[in-house]
């Protein structure tokens, strides 16, 4: 379902790694003012849901530049012991809708991602993302959440996912750091091939936006209209 993002809700650093840094000082005058009215301030679209759509194989890439750093992730990323699932994509993803399905270990579900149509640096860079669901959640945490995005996740995740932001790291390293992580909190639940990848990622989408309705940062199209 459709839903849309109150800025006036988002903290300061959400806003500004959501629209960047300059257009969110413009943004700052209508925001504060909503916020001083009691009243909301439709942001972009959000889905609730995600689908996954696979995809066949073929030369990805919208530019040379970008083809070489896939191959070359891709290649880090089997190197590192990731087995390549196959390939997605995910219509209702803001942006960044290509995805390579990797399993690390039986508990990791990876993902290489990036944008076939990239309209600035910033959404054209690729990177790779890792979730695991943890078997006891007693502390607390529900899933280990890593990437190497140069941008942190907007919305900020759920307070259940333990969230590494690694952007200056090598597939390698992201994913020896995910599996420590995993290994501080317990073990790992297994992922089970390329359908419980989906679920891993579908259930991660779950959890996020039941935090941010709590948070009161989701508007319902009516709300939003």
């Amino acid at each position: 379902m459709p839903v849309r993002l109150d800025l006036a809700a988002l903290t300061a650093d959400e806003l500004q790694a959501l629209l960047g840094e300059e257009a969110a000082q413009g943004r700052l005058p209508d925001v504060s003012r909503a916020r001083l009215e009691g009243r909301s301030l439709p942001g972009p679209v959000l889905h609730t849901a995600l689908t996954f759509e696979a995809l066949e194989e073929r030369a990805w890439g919208a530019t040379p530049q970008q083809a070489r750093a896939l191959t070359a992730l891709d290649g880090e990323l089997r190197a590192a012991g990731a087995e390549p699932l196959g390939m997605y994509y995910v219509p209702l993803l803001s942006e960044r809708r290509y995805l390579r399905a990797y399993l690390f270990g039986p508990e990791v579900a990876a993902a290489l991602r990036w944008s076939e149509t990239p309209h600035s640096p910033r959404i054209a860079r690729p990177f790779v993302q890792a979730v695991t669901w943890l078997r006891d959640r007693a502390s607390g945490v529900a899933c280990v959440f890593s990437t190497t995005a140069a941008e942190p996740p907007v919305p900020a995740l759920s307070e259940e996912v333990d969230v590494r932001f690694l952007p200056a790291a090598s597939p390698a390293d992201l994913l020896a750091a995910h599996r420590a992580a995993v290994l501080r909190h317990g073990r790992g639940g297994k992922v089970g091939g390329a359908e419980g990848w989906v679920r891993a990622w579908q259930e991660l989408r779950a959890l996020n936006v039941a935090a941010w309705t709590r948070r009161g940062l989701l508007l319902e199209d009516s709300e939003a209209g």
